[in-house]
């Protein structure tokens, strides 16, 4: 009986041996994933800002522009 509450007992730190370090490795990623989308972030905020100071135009410049057909 003493025998297999020890074997049981040993599974059980063994499990949560392995608990623990599942967590540790998915804490590490959750970490190096919260970088990337801070810098995602930031890199977005910098291309709205460009795209801000871009002035757009539905006209083509001269230089786009195609001749008209009886030229």
């Amino acid at each position: 009986m003493e025998n297999n509450l020890e074997i049981r007992v040993t599974e059980l730190e063994t499990k949560i041996a392995f608990q623990e370090k599942t967590i540790e490795e998915l804490n590490d990623v959750m970490v190096q994933q919260q970088f990337m989308l801070d810098k995602m972030q930031r890199q977005l905020r910098h291309l709205a800002d460009k795209l801000k100071g871009v002035q757009s135009s539905n006209i083509a410049s001269l230089a786009e522009e195609t001749p008209p057909p009886h030229y």
